[in-house]
């Protein structure tokens, strides 16, 4: 085999890894985004919330699921843009670093967004909630390091 016909075989299997890759970590994210976290848990059945603090987490509740939804689509769509790109000319062109660079700042500003929305209930808990809250909190965070 030539050294040429090696090369962009070498370029075209990158490529497909790339992208296989790219579909594997998304496909991770969003799963680990639809398991119901121990934090809901935590909120809806251990803490004995008084309604009032039920009714202003609920509400917070709406506009988070509201604005991930929007992320979700946001990192969907630069996976189409990705996959397009590639097939487009099967190399890593500028359209290729523009859809990933699209998926990275979706997933990041989800990221933010969970981290204000943990925030934002913590805010509604008294004292001894909260410290049960930060806990379960730290151990989200770190479960998976360990």
């Amino acid at each position: 085999m030539s050294v040429g016909r090696s090369l962009v075989l070498t370029m075209l299997l990158s490529l497909v890894l790339a992208g296989v890759g790219a579909w594997a970590g998304a496909s991770y994210v969003a799963h680990r985004l639809r398991a119901e976290p121990p934090l809901h848990e935590l909120l809806h059945e251990k803490l004995r919330l008084t309604a009032d603090q039920r009714r202003r987490i609920e509400g917070l509740e709406r506009q988070h699921e509201a604005r991930r939804q929007a992320l979700l689509t946001e990192m969907r769509a630069a996976n189409a843009d990705l996959a397009r790109a590639i097939q487009a000319r099967h190399a890593y062109t500028p359209e290729v670093q523009a859809a990933v660079d699209r998926f990275h700042h979706a997933m990041g500003e989800l990221q933010k967004e969970t981290i204000l929305h943990v925030l934002a209930m913590r805010a509604v808990l008294t004292p001894h909630q909260a410290a049960e809250f930060d806990a379960a909190v730290s151990r989200s965070l770190t479960e998976e390091a360990k």
